[in-house]
């Protein structure tokens, strides 16, 4: 896995990733729920520093080696149909029929952390290829699209020798989201599978507490150094920064549609239950009015960010 992240060679800021927008939510990221929750939170420590700090703290790195029938990193098909991970998967859900979809890898230079949110979810018809993914989360978190909702596990798993970047997670049962959270040290050849759809989670900051945030800059770019580790690189070619390879912590996250049965998984296949983006935020306006008692809320372009701010409840990791 480690060759083959350095084979695929380059990696970009998960902001430069899907850009999808709708009229109720102009101007919001892919993923404003987590990005807002940790600017204004600090991340996990409750960090105080300047906002631009911050911003650098979490772009952090991601390319996808497969998603669907696509494989765009020859050689990740071992990993994705690992029968331990497909194993594991069946055991989250409960459902015996899995189908290995999606492996992406995430990369974090040090100083950097994952901001705590919940992955993103799908539904039948409706997929972060075809809404904005903080849509999708909303729509899980709601409750109110459960009928449509695909159970997916979710596998990470961890590669190399990088100091800090656990694991940290608010598992079921933990009380009320408050507190630290749980950690899983990030070691070399280890995975966990869970519902990360529906658990919180984060990554700890790499490089320890301690490590400044890199000096990142605007549309900066990860790639594989020619000798070893790892060159950030500029829009237009330039050398910005270089870390040595067991500086960067490498993780890849591995995604299974899990089904109960074969109906279940022919609803999925052939599209005869799915849902349609303006059922969805009809049925989310009219509950929204309903707790709040506004009206006009489907067609005004604040709806989005009161559809997060209702929703997602985030954990409280910090004292206060």
């Amino acid at each position: 896995m480690v060759a083959l992240a350095r084979r695929f060679g380059r990696y970009r800021p998960y902001a430069q990733h899907e850009q999808i927008e709708l009229d109720i939510g102009p101007g919001l990221t892919p993923r404003h729920d987590s990005v807002a929750n940790f600017l204004r939170r600090g991340g996990l420590s409750g960090s105080d520093e300047p906002l631009n700090v911050l911003v650098r703290r979490t772009s952090y790195f991601r390319e996808e080696y497969a998603y669907g029938t696509t494989v765009l990193a020859p050689g990740i098909e071992v990993f994705l149909y690992h029968q331990g991970l497909v194993d594991a998967a069946a055991a989250v859900h409960g459902r015996p029929l899995i189908e290995p979809a999606i492996a992406y890898a995430n990369l974090l230079v040090p100083g950097q952390e994952l901001a705590v949110h919940t992955d993103v979810p799908e539904f039948r018809g409706l997929d972060r290829k075809l809404v904005p993914q903080w849509l999708l989360v909303v729509m899980h978190h709601s409750g109110l699209f459960d009928r449509w909702r695909l159970h997916i596990a979710t596998g990470v798993a961890w590669f190399g020798d990088a100091a800090g970047g656990e694991f940290v997670c608010w598992p079921p049962g933990h009380a009320d989201l408050r507190g630290p959270g749980e950690r899983i040290p990030a070691r070399h050849g280890t995975a966990a599978v869970l519902d990360t759809d529906s658990v919180f989670h984060g990554v700890a900051r790499v490089g320890g507490e301690d490590a400044p945030a890199p000096q990142l800059r605007a549309g900066c770019e990860l790639h594989a150094a020619a000798a070893d580790g790892w060159d950030l690189v500029t829009t237009d070619g330039a050398l910005c920064g270089h870390f040595a390879a067991d500086e960067v912590r490498f993780s890849i996250s591995w995604k299974a549609y899990c089904f109960a049965d074969a109906t279940e998984r022919a609803a999925w296949q052939d599209h005869s239950d799915d849902l349609a983006v303006d059922t969805v935020l009809d049925r989310l306006a009219a509950d929204l009015e309903h707790r709040t008692g506004a009206a006009d809320l489907r067609t005004s372009p604040a709806l989005g960010q009161r559809l997060i701010d209702t929703y997602i409840r985030f954990p409280e990791p910090a004292d206060g």
